[in-house]
């Protein structure tokens, strides 16, 4: 049976927490056309304020503050890109990179707080496709990001 999913109003955005779960019943009911970005962040302050920023510029924001919950949404959640900060509690973000990369060939932008052509260079050894230092300029974002997947 087909549920429709509720009203939505003209400001509402979806966004999932990979807490949440899908059911089989649910998990179609509703496709989202604009494009979908794994937002993996530690720190909830820094996540919120990125997820705004990503969904204003028109993109679906899934969240993940661990490295385990952020390699299962990306084999549950099969997003356009993934924004991965590096200083994970439970693993480095290079590590998970290095898994992900091979196994769904999901775009990776490495958000990490060094600088400097050696943590480039060892981002893109792990598989990530570019990186970004913090503090992250938006706009140099929402840049990358429609470099990557494009415009919504």
């Amino acid at each position: 049976m087909l549920r429709l999913p509720p009203p939505r109003g003209p400001s509402s955005v979806p966004t999932r927490n990979v807490n949440q779960s899908l059911t089989r019943d649910n998990r179609f009911a509703h496709v989202d056309p604009r494009p979908t970005i794994l937002l993996v962040e530690d720190d909830p302050l820094l996540r919120d304020a990125m997820r705004l920023l990503l969904e204003d510029a028109g993109y679906t924001v899934v969240e993940a503050g661990t490295a385990a919950q952020a390699s299962a949404a990306a084999l549950a959640e099969l997003p356009g890109l993934i924004l991965l900060d590096l200083g994970l509690p439970d693993r480095h973000g290079l590590e998970l990179a290095r898994e992900l990369t091979p196994r769904s060939g999901i775009p990776i932008v490495a958000l990490t707080g060094r600088a400097g052509a050696d943590e480039r260079r060892r981002c893109l050894e792990a598989g990530c496709r570019d990186y970004l230092a913090k503090p992250i300029e938006p706009r140099q974002l929402i840049a990358k990001i429609q470099e990557l997947i494009g415009t919504v």
